[in-house]
């Protein structure tokens, strides 16, 4: 009996002696959720509601539900050109800021049941779950927490309503990848018919930590939360879809008010794009961008569709920078979508394949400056196994190890992929890669944060054998891949044209200084910032009388909101006299996605003049800015 003991007791000393030597984890670790969600890398967000209908941003909550009445919608080629771009699941934005529920929910009569689309029978919610189900893809929900069609909105009644709606959607959809939240919260809104403003504690309102949150743990522990300040995955800070270039998985949200906890809508965003080094939570970037100028679709922007290589910028600058990427598909209103955008899904896709398909570093060999007690669990060849956790790891005293690698053969590249095995924590601080070139190392590249997954994208091309990589961290490193690739080319090109626009220099401001021209430059980066007259707003002649059938903003682009407007009025003149509105409306979204702002009039209007009038500006000074006007003729 003592022999047997014995013999168990040596057979399992090394295993032993393996588990003393792992480095001990470093800071605060992602969950199984997190690190199931950091593989995913990508996925998508459909926003599809009756504000489609209405060619507008963001619904004010009036729109007949009526209205909704998606002829030809088709979850499945929604689905299926998601999963041509390489996306890994979708999520169905069930409720958005219009209070229209996608799904038959017993708390609001505003929903799908109110419809003509399925004869009222219809659950457009399940339709998606199914389809993405069937192409392959994880499936999640957004749900607004701001209503502007509840009359209930900013009573207690309506917080235990939009918590029944969680309810049901964790309930009656099958396993969830992730339950999104949006920041907005408050303000104008239909309400029932009372057309006012509301608002409301954004810190205890919806009782997030105490009531609403829990409702995902309990019924969806797999699914990742989504806000402003996570709890699991945190807003990147805007909507272009870029990290920062040092991207911290971890954060501690900071508040706006001493003593008021950070939540969706309220929360100091200085540091979101960033994290912190050494956060107290893991609570990674989800980096959300539209794959139009817009959420929802709108007609005049199907020319506007991002292109693979653009795409495939904004996947360098998400996933290669450690978050993950989320992009927005907007159907038209026959619920499917353009082909503009299921072509440019499937050339990204395409793109993305043939560049990472092929593993130049695959067959390297390599030398570290120190391995962890010689150890063959950490040894330099788990950087070339395609595995995320296996790694390489130095000893406890060695924080700056280097590792030379010497290709099977000289290949032209110009990415490097870095990763860490992050289920220690996010250890190193920076990389240094040197390429041996001509009898001497020479510094190539340099990174910061590198987490999930690190892509370092160089100016040009390279072609080299050796390379050296310089690790940097305040404890013993654990870097767990190395790898180079070659950016494939796409020479995607839409099939249809521009709109057509006045040329630039034929608009005249007349109602400006001489600072006005920056407006009609064809330079979105200039700005022309003024202080308008007490008539307070922007006159534009045109060359001559012309039919035109709307006109577009474009914000300024350097981020700042000093002077951009988030409500408008468009009147036109033949003689610069008698004048007609012919357009208002909100930029609802304008605050964080900066884009262009196309107003399309309902009729096409014969004009010598335009007056753009700002009703509201973001801003609380007295400014008007623009970056750039363009006015569309029939």
């Amino acid at each position: 009996m003592k022999r047997s003991k014995l013999l168990s007791l040596a057979l399992l000393c090394p295993l032993l002696t393996i588990a003393q030597t792992e480095p001990a984890p470093y800071g605060v670790l992602p969950s199984e959720r997190q690190l199931k969600w950091h593989e995913m890398e990508m996925y998508t967000l459909i926003h599809f509601t009756p504000t489609t209908f209405q060619n507008k941003e963001w619904g004010f909550g009036d729109a007949d539900p009526k209205i909704f009445n998606p002829g030809k919608f088709d979850p499945n080629q929604i689905a299926k050109a998601a999963a041509s771009g390489g996306f890994k699941g979708l999520i169905s934005v069930a409720k958005h800021h219009d209070g229209f529920c996608l799904w038959p929910t017993k708390t609001t009569t505003y929903s799908v049941a109110s419809s003509p689309w399925k004869d009222g029978k219809g659950d457009m919610v399940k339709d998606f779950m199914q389809a993405s189900h069937d192409h392959g893809l994880e499936f999640g929900v957004y749900l607004s927490a701001w209503d502007r069609n509840d009359t209930r909105y900013g009573t207690k009644a309506y917080a235990d309503a939009y918590r029944e709606q969680l309810t049901e959607l964790m309930t009656n959809y099958g396993e969830l990848f992730t339950s999104w939240h949006d920041g907005a919260n408050g303000g104008d809104g239909y309400y029932g018919g009372k057309n006012e403003k509301r608002t409301i504690d954004r810190s205890t309102y919806y009782e997030w930590h105490e009531k609403t949150w829990p409702i995902v743990r309990k019924l969806q522990p797999m699914a990742m939360i989504f806000s402003d300040v996570g709890p699991d995955m945190r807003w990147v800070g805007n909507e272009h879809g870029f990290a920062a270039e040092t991207s911290w998985a971890t954060l501690t949200p900071k508040s706006i008010e001493p003593g008021k906890p950070p939540v969706p809508g309220e929360v100091d965003n200085s540091n979101l794009p960033t994290g912190t080094r050494g956060g107290e939570f893991w609570i990674p970037a989800e980096c959300d961008v539209p794959q139009r100028p817009g959420w929802f679709y709108h007609e005049d922007q199907n020319d506007k569709v991002k292109t693979p290589n653009q795409l495939f910028e904004i996947y360098l600058k998400s996933v290669g920078r450690g978050g993950n990427m989320n992009l927005g598909l907007a159907p038209m209103p026959n619920g499917m979508l353009h082909d503009n955008d299921v072509k440019s899904l499937a050339a990204f896709g395409e793109k993305v394949k043939a560049t990472f398909s092929d593993n130049l570093a695959a067959g390297a060999t390599a030398k570290a400056s120190n391995v962890r007690e010689n150890n063959a669990l950490f040894s330099e060849k788990n950087l070339f196994d395609n595995d995320r956790y296996s790694y390489y790891a130095s000893d406890d005293n060695v924080l700056n190890p280097s590792i030379e690698i010497t290709l099977a053969h000289d290949q032209e590249f110009d990415l490097i992929r870095l990763r860490e095995n992050i289920k220690l924590g996010q250890r190193i601080d920076s990389v240094q890669v040197d390429v041996w070139a001509n009898g001497l190392w020479k510094p190539l590249a340099s990174a910061t944060s590198i987490g999930a997954n690190r892509l370092i994208k160089l100016a040009e091309p390279v072609r080299a054998t050796k390379l050296r990589v310089h690790l940097y961290a305040p404890v013993a490193p654990t870097l767990s891949d190395f790898a180079l690739f070659k950016e494939a080319k796409s020479d995607f090109k839409f099939d249809q044209s521009d709109r057509k626009k006045i040329a630039k220099d034929q608009l005249n401001i007349i109602s400006g200084d001489k600072h006005s021209k920056k407006a009609v430059d064809n330079d979105d980066k200039t700005v022309w910032e003024t202080i308008l007259s007490s008539q307070k707003f922007v006159e534009i002649r045109l060359p001559k009388t012309e039919l035109i059938t709307g006109m577009s903003y474009m914000p300024r682009q350097d981020r700042k909101i000093k002077g951009v407007p988030s409500k408008y009025e468009i009147q036109t003149s033949i003689d610069g006299k008698e004048w007609k509105t012919v357009a208002s409306g909100e930029f609802s979204n304008i605050r964080a996605n900066a884009t262009e702002q196309s107003i399309t009039f309902d009729t096409a209007q014969e004009a010598h003049y335009i007056r753009f009038i700002p009703n509201e500006v973001l801003s609380e000074d007295k400014e008007f800015s623009v970056a750039e006007f363009d006015v569309y003729l029939k």
